[in-house]
């Protein structure tokens, strides 16, 4: 554990995967960044940041009351990699809780699926859920720590449904859930795109869970699955934010504020620490070799 990090009472992980997507989208590295600075007046918390991918150094996990996976989904997964799942069951075991950020909700079947539903009790499952972009109205919200001072809001992003969840739902949460309107049924059948039950549960009317929260069943941790994210822009609105800092105090088994953590956000906040761009092509450059898995300063 870095040696500041003992002044603490609690110490959460924020891990970005590298650059991904067109500018302005998946922004991992900004986006744990911009999380960081938001949780730097909490008392008795430190917030630890690591860029471009999976922590180079193994001891940063030691001592982590919470990790937060904010990275792309899939084969690529970064816990997917190597002995990564391992490493993360060995902190998870401790009592760490587990937070999925967008994309990280995504594992594989053959991999990671298994140990995500254990971990935080939903993931995103290709041919079952979809990811397409429409506007959630989120006109109700449960009583629960991570709703605290959050109130109903309205938010165009790339909101993933119907997840697999454990049997039973048992020990999930919803936290953020509504009803899918039909733009969202009009892609063709594909992995990620659309399929048969979901073009029923649309037409029926069925509301989505986009966000959750879970006990373990061993009681010796929690998770939190959110689907938002794909837009950075989206950080701005207070109540989304809101309800990503609620959690991860949360996953950490701190008190949530009655009125949740309390942030700002400025139009500078949101273009800071952005991937760069290739001027020419306007694709995002890949991270120098020395940037992966590096532990940003804590704020």
């Amino acid at each position: 554990m870095p040696a500041a990090a003992a002044a603490a009472d609690k110490r959460i992980l924020l891990i970005a995967g590298p650059p991904s997507h067109g500018a302005g989208d998946h922004e991992h590295n900004a986006g744990v960044q911009l999380l960081q600075k938001c949780l730097a007046g909490v008392p008795g918390l430190r917030a630890d940041a690591v860029l471009n991918g999976w922590p180079r150094d193994a001891t940063v996990f030691e001592g982590a009351d919470a990790i937060v996976l904010y990275c792309d989904g899939g084969e690529g997964h970064l816990a997917l990699q190597g002995r990564n799942l391992a490493a993360l069951q060995a902190v998870l075991a401790q009592g760490a809780g587990l937070g999925l950020l967008h994309y990280a909700v995504e594992p594989t079947k053959e991999k990671g699926q298994a140990e995500f539903l254990r971990w935080v009790g939903g993931a995103f499952e290709i041919h079952w859920s979809v990811n397409p972009v429409w506007t959630a109205d989120f006109k109700a919200l449960p009583r629960h720590p991570i709703t605290r001072g959050v109130s109903p809001f309205k938010l165009r992003d790339e909101w993933y449904f119907n997840m697999r969840f454990v049997d039973g739902m048992a020990g999930v949460t919803p936290i953020l859930s509504a009803t899918p309107d039909s733009t969202t049924i009009r892609r063709r059948d594909g992995p990620h795109e659309n399929n048969p039950h979901v073009r029923a549960a649309v037409a029926a009317g069925e509301p989505q869970i986009v966000a959750w929260a879970y006990e373990r069943p061993d009681g010796k941790g929690r998770g939190f699955g959110f689907t938002g994210a794909h837009f950075h822009r989206n950080w701005g609105n207070d109540d989304f934010r809101k309800i990503a800092l609620n959690a991860i105090l949360w996953l950490a088994r701190m008190d949530v504020p009655q009125g949740g953590v309390q942030s700002t956000v400025t139009a500078a906040d949101l273009e800071a620490n952005l991937d760069p761009v290739d001027e020419n092509s306007g694709r995002k450059l890949p991270p120098a070799p020395d940037a992966i898995g590096h532990l940003a300063g804590s704020r």
